[in-house]
């Protein structure tokens, strides 16, 4: 699965001319490295590109200013979370399997040595409203996929379906979390697993459709 890693080719120099998609992505990367190491209103935009080794026009032909940028980076990140989520959850039609491989997606993104899940969940520019609407999207995406699986595979409403599956997500965020803080003794993939068994034994409990 993607964690939301931008990919430029290390041998062309930090410098010298590229592709605009490229170094959109070149700069990109480096503004998610200063953005994670010293949050939005710390971060420069000269910081920025002497990160990218670019000037600062050139940072500003593709970005107008530093809150596009951020938010550039927030979008890519809360795609990266919903997409790798829709994925686990058609990963196999195993409810029990994609408890465990949504779970997954969580712990897997927090622990990416990128750091771009601070954007996303723990971001010091919530008060911007754009920003809000953003870090809220992944929980209302995630959760609507989610439901989605709930409401076919059992006989709760909508609104039901909907309340448990932010439930879900909201475990698998808070947890994964802590685990990155204050229990990373256990290894990830045992730390997933653990938080899956105690979300599937929760939601199992609800029948089936066809068995109503």
């Amino acid at each position: 699965m993607s964690t939301g890693q931008y990919d430029v080719d290390a041998a062309r120099p930090r410098g010298g001319r590229l592709p605009r998609r490229e170094r959109r992505a070149q700069l990109l990367s480096s503004a998610l490295e200063v953005f994670v190491a010293q949050g939005y209103h710390a971060a420069a935009m000269d910081d920025i590109a002497d990160r990218a080794g670019v000037s600062k026009p050139v940072l500003y032909q593709h970005f107008p200013g530093k809150l596009d940028l951020y938010l550039a980076l927030l979008d890519h990140s809360c795609d990266t979370i919903i997409a790798n989520t829709r994925a686990a959850l058609e990963s196999t039609q195993d409810n029990k399997q994609r408890v465990e491989a949504t779970m997954a997606v969580f712990y897997d993104y927090v622990a990416s040595d990128t750091g771009a899940f601070r954007l996303v969940f723990e971001s010091d520019l919530t008060n911007e409203p754009a920003v809000r609407e953003m870090v809220e999207r992944v929980t209302t995406e995630t959760a609507a996929l989610v439901a989605e699986v709930i409401h076919e595979d059992t006989g709760l409403s909508d609104e039901q379906s909907r309340l448990l599956a932010v439930s879900l997500v909201g475990m698998a965020q808070v947890s994964a979390r802590f685990w990155l803080t204050e229990a990373g003794g256990i290894e990830r993939s045992d730390a997933a697993a653990l938080v899956a068994a105690l979300a599937w034994r929760g939601i199992r409990g609800y029948p089936l459709t066809d068995e109503h």
